[in-house]
């Protein structure tokens, strides 16, 4: 008998002041090590509504309250790794926002080596390839509100 298809879920929050983004830079977290990212994003914990996992993510990576009236759905991007696991696949949905109480700051220093602002239009080097995908099409203005990336079908 097959395994039951599994997808992972993730909620990612990118933090907008006109034309910049806010991303971290990876450290031993053992995957994506290197690479800038989000500055807040993680997988919706069970019982979690995605929403509050965006909050608590926020909340958790970067110091910020946010409430989730101001979290803007940008696109909900379907993906897989093309492995075999059941749980190769993940659905990772993501949300803008402009406002937040806080100042955003490293809340994890052992998992991230900074955090900086960058424009849309001159990302940094490397970044994983869902996330450029979505940052560089939000930048363009063609990102769809749902997109499938890997998938050969």
């Amino acid at each position: 008998m097959q395994e039951l298809f599994q997808v992972v879920p993730a909620a990612y929050v990118v933090f907008r002041r006109d034309a910049q983004v806010l991303l971290q830079l990876r450290q031993n977290t053992g995957f994506m090590d290197g690479h800038w990212a989000c500055a807040a994003a993680g997988h919706v914990e069970a019982g979690e509504s995605v929403l509050a996992a965006a909050v608590r993510e926020a909340a958790e990576e970067t110091g910020v309250l946010l409430d989730p009236a101001d979290l803007v759905p940008l696109s909900t991007l379907h993906r897989t790794n093309g492995g075999d696991s059941p749980r190769a696949q993940r659905v990772d949905f993501f949300f803008a926002t402009t406002v937040w109480r806080g100042e955003a700051r490293i809340m994890e220093p052992e998992k991230c080596a900074a955090m900086e602002w960058f424009d849309l239009d001159h990302l940094p080097e490397p970044m994983p390839e869902h996330e450029r995908y979505v940052l560089q099409n939000l930048a363009a203005g063609t990102l769809p509100a749902i997109a499938s990336l890997g998938f050969t079908r």
